[in-house]
């Protein structure tokens, strides 16, 4: 799309933010409010298997029924003949993974990103809602360098089978707790804390905890909670990491 198209006499389109497989997203510019907002754009002939269209209803869904200041916001939803339109906020500042390439952040700026992540996740699971699929990518900085999570294809309501867990497998592998790999069913709030814990300690170190020569060697690490801290990581957040460990 060429920029300065004005998309539904309301959104005039700037510059590409960035493409995936599915979709684009542009920046623009609400020519009612004046307000900077993002369009993710996704062609219908690309959303061809039922398990994408579960994905975007389930995005739509969660995004409408969920309101916090650090989850993203979806402003609306609109369609023409062959594009779907997420108008979402503007996520200025980019995502943590960027900022986590740039290099480690220090204890007290994690700290900030994940109280604030912490609260949006508990938030979310007060509403009966479980991610999973929380990772550095899927979470926005906002221009006041306040957290914002994004993409809740993945997310759930709550089991209804007998035993109350999840069992199919999702997340992002480096991500994804050691129970999600047992394909014994899991539990959708603790899942979401083990992705907390992993951001935690990729905000610290400047890099994830289980990494692996491939996806097999990568799984088994994760199921053995093999990892080690780096020196430069002080005595109380070990503790923490420790203790998030324990409790899920």
């Amino acid at each position: 799309m060429e920029v300065g198209t004005i998309l539904m006499n309301r959104y005039e389109i700037g510059r590409l933010l960035g493409q995936g497989d599915l979709a684009k997203v542009y920046y623009a510019q609400d020519l009612t409010s004046g307000q900077g907002v993002a369009i993710k754009m996704i062609d219908k002939d690309k959303v061809s298997s039922v398990e994408l269209m579960v994905r975007i209803k389930r995005e739509i869904f969660f995004s409408h029924l969920l309101r916090h200041p650090n989850l993203l916001k979806l402003v609306e939803v609109t369609a023409s003949k062959i594009k779907l339109y997420f108008v979402l906020e503007y996520p200025k500042d980019g995502d943590l993974y960027t900022k986590n390439v740039i290099g480690r952040l220090s204890e007290d700026a994690a700290r900030k990103y994940f109280h604030q992540l912490i609260g949006a996740v508990e938030y979310c699971h007060s509403q009966g809602v479980y991610h999973r699929n929380l990772n550095l990518e899927n979470i926005l900085l906002d221009q006041n360098g306040n957290l914002k999570i994004s993409d809740f294809g993945l997310s759930v309501l709550p089991g209804s089978r007998e035993d109350g867990l999840f069992h199919y497998p999702c997340g992002t592998p480096a991500y994804v707790a050691p129970e999600v790999l047992s394909w014994r069913g899991y539990d959708g709030a603790k899942v979401d804390i083990w992705s907390c814990g992993v951001i935690l300690f990729a905000l610290v170190a400047g890099y994830l905890p289980f990494q692996g020569t491939d996806r097999t060697d990568l799984f088994n690490k994760i199921s053995l909670g093999k990892y080690e801290c780096p020196s430069w990581i002080s005595v109380k957040l070990k503790d923490i990491q420790y203790y998030v460990r324990f409790l899920i």
